[in-house]
């Protein structure tokens, strides 16, 4: 049986949902003429950013390709880097586009029951989801066949290496850019808005409320959707290089298996869509949740067909290959849970962070910050179990040389629910936008009370992406750094082990500043939310001074201008970062060698997946201890401990939302740099 026809089938039937999804997302009631005013306005301002942000982002890239071309393997990688840069700027823009579409219709949905607005916001998340994973498997399978496939299955999969270079090199701007920008505008909001003048969260009288609405779409929605674009481009790629050793014992089915693999997980994620409902005085947690658990089920089941039939061999055992991709479906069941564990306002850390907001700010920080560092622990107890235990069972697979092919597979289960899981991510936002949109417009309490269950939910589910997707990027440049040491030794032609041996000066240094790169890189965009918010505060202060009548609600502020300071100030604060993180790896392997390169990689993934996890966690943490407190504890909106919980949470807004997520990519595009020009390292260094 070939299962290779299922690849198209995916893309197909993941096409022809979409189009569903938008039609039955486009009937539903847009609400009053407030609601969709305030929708409108934030439809403009996060189109003006996407559009000039892309404008910068392609002139970078543009360089990057010219020098591609010259460096590496020539016409080949400079054209898969173009396809991967193009299709990772669709991918943000179906992010943004389906966002704007949802808000409103949620917001209207929120009038009449919370399932209406749960599905409608859920199902904007899964046109995301479907169209950013379709797209990737699309771009993946068409250039493996463009570039002689079909003839050449060994050659084919060290020729589109630049597809997740290019992937990875707009979805580092993209995911800093947005996260600038959401951040800049939501810390600049709350500090005046919140603290300073006391009205409430998305109040109509504050003139950076649009600019944050807008961010939660430039951010959360168009960056996010780009970040895990390359995230299954790039790992698919980096499995199918594996899968090249493999080849005279399982032909091209271990090359081919990551694509079925990915593609399966498109299928059994639409029929997991349709589960999703939830009642009035239910948690909109469960009804997601359940929806997850039957795309992890049919996942397991598919997995198993896709296993024997693909991974079978003389002398093979296929079992063992399927128990390593239920490792890789394990770990991001885990990963979820984790996540939910230290961010939802269920469990104990949260309330840790709650009960220290009692007696302030600085109590409340404290209590955040060591959240943060406590919930890299366990994901690390399990990324270190879901290694050990899948490359042991690809070992004694009787596949010579099996091991590390173990741990691809068991990175390609944990992909299989990577439409879901984005899908629920982009939830947040969309949630987020109709609070802000019931919010602005002046709706009844009952409404405002039913799209602030599904914004703490979609605080989750962000969190919980977040986590998945340091978690699968763990596991994924793993993976790549394999293929790189792959890439390495054909280069010189060696058959056995390469050592990295890092007792070599050379190499330790390279280790050394794969480990600063990820504190500096934090610092530069952390920094770079808090200059760009200064901007906003002193703008929202002008306004409140300069038209007293604004905060009586006789007047309105000039949204227009916080928008534009905000996207200035993003467009440029993301650049540096940015450049910083593609220059350093490249710089590193040139001076020092490949063997140096490969330490760089390796350390810089350690502390860039550890310090993500501190971020990540961190600030959900402190995001959703404040919404605890505005549900009605502890005084509620205006008290004390919520001003306390106001503060913590500004201060875990640039950690969750700009340096954590941005660290994702950073992970990723270290390796893509490195397995791109690992040729040129090997002919470089002492």
């Amino acid at each position: 049986m070939n299962l290779v026809g299922i690849i198209p089938v995916s893309i197909v039937l993941a096409l022809l949902v979409i189009i569903y999804l938008i039609a039955s997302i486009l009937k539903q009631d847009k609400g009053t003429e407030e609601m969709q005013e305030v929708s409108a306005a934030i439809y403009e301002g996060a189109m003006a950013f996407l559009n000039r942000q892309y404008k910068t982002i392609y002139a970078l890239a543009l360089v990057a390709a010219v020098i591609l071309f010259f460096a590496s393997n020539g016409f080949y990688t400079a054209i898969s880097f173009i396809a991967g840069s193009v299709a990772s700027g669709i991918a943000g823009y179906i992010g943004m586009w389906t966002s704007a579409i949802s808000n409103l219709r949620s917001a209207a949905g929120a009038r009449s029951s919370l399932n209406r607005a749960l599905v409608t916001a859920l199902r904007g998340g899964a046109v995301t989801g479907l169209a950013v994973t379709a797209l990737s498997l699309l771009g993946v399978a068409g250039l493996f066949y463009a570039f002689g496939g079909a003839q050449n299955p060994e050659r084919a999969p060290l020729l589109i290496v630049g597809f997740g270079f290019g992937a990875s090199f707009v979805a580092l701007f993209a995911q800093l850019g947005g996260g600038i920008y959401t951040k800049a505008a939501d810390v600049g909001a709350d500090l005046v808005g919140k603290v300073e003048a006391g009205i409430p969260e998305d109040d109509p009288r504050n003139p950076a409320v649009i600019a944050d609405l807008v961010g939660d779409n430039v951010g959360d929605c168009a960056g996010r959707g780009a970040d895990l674009f390359e995230s299954t481009a790039a790992e698919n790629i980096g499995a199918m290089i594996l899968g090249i050793a493999l080849f005279p014992v399982l032909g091209v089915k271990g090359i081919l298996f990551p694509l079925v693999a990915r593609a399966a997980g498109i299928i059994s994620t639409i029929v997991g869509l349709f589960t999703v409902s939830t009642r009035e005085d239910q948690d909109p947690m469960a009804g997601l949740n359940r929806g997850y658990v039957v795309t992890t089920i049919l996942n397991i089941i598919f997995l198993y067909f896709i296993t024997r039939e693909m991974l079978s061999g003389k002398g093979v055992n296929f079992l063992n290959f399927y128990g390593a991709s239920l490792i890789g479906l394990a770990l991001s069941f885990v990963f979820v849970y984790i996540t939910q564990y230290y961010t939802s306002y269920r469990y104990r850390p949260v309330q840790q962070i709650v009960s220290a907001c009692q007696t302030g700010p600085a109590a409340n920080i404290s209590a955040g910050v060591s959240v943060g560092m406590e919930s890299t622990a366990l994901p690390t107890l399990f990324i270190s179990a879901a290694i050990i235990g899948s490359y042991w069972l690809g070992e004694t697979s009787g596949l010579p040389e099996g091991g590390l092919y173990g741990t691809a597979v068991a990175t390609m289960g944990m992909l299989s629910t990577a439409a879901y899981i984005l899908a629920m991510d982009t939830f947040g936002p969309i949630t987020d936008n109709a609070g802000g949109i019931v919010e602005m417009s002046n709706a009844p309490e009952e409404i405002r009370h039913r799209t602030d269950r599904l914004d703490a939910a979609g605080n989750t589910t962000k969190a919980l992406t977040k986590g998945y997707a340091i978690g699968s990027a763990a596991l994924a440049t793993f993976l790549l750094f394999s293929a790189y040491i792959d890439e390495v030794k054909l280069a010189l032609n060696i058959k056995g082990k390469y050592p990295v041996d890092i007792g070599k000066p050379p190499v330790f240094i390279g280790a050394f500043l794969g480990a600063m790169l990820v504190y500096l890189f934090s610092a530069t965009a952390i920094r770079a939310v808090g200059k760009a918010a200064q901007v906003v505060i002193e703008e929202v202060r002008r306004q409140f001074k300069a038209n007293p009548d604004i905060l009586e609600g006789k007047a309105k502020p000039s949204y227009a201008a916080c928008v534009d300071i905000v996207t200035r100030g993003a467009l440029r604060e993301m650049v540096l970062p940015g450049l910083l993180v593609v220059i350093m790896p490249i710089l590193t392997g040139l001076i020092f060698g490949a063997e140096a390169a490969a330490a760089f990689l390796m350390v810089g993934t350690i502390g860039g997946v550890l310090m993500a996890l501190f971020l990540n966690n961190g600030g959900g943490a402190w995001d959703n201890a404040k919404k605890y407190i505005e549900l009605g504890h502890l005084g509620g909106k205006g008290s004390d401990p919520h001003k306390a919980g106001v503060v913590g949470d500004t201060v875990g807004d640039p950690f969750k939302d700009t340096a954590g997520p941005s660290l994702h990519v950073l992970v990723k595009l270290i390796s893509t740099i490195t397995l791109v020009l690992a040729g040129l390292f090997v002919t470089r260094g002492f």
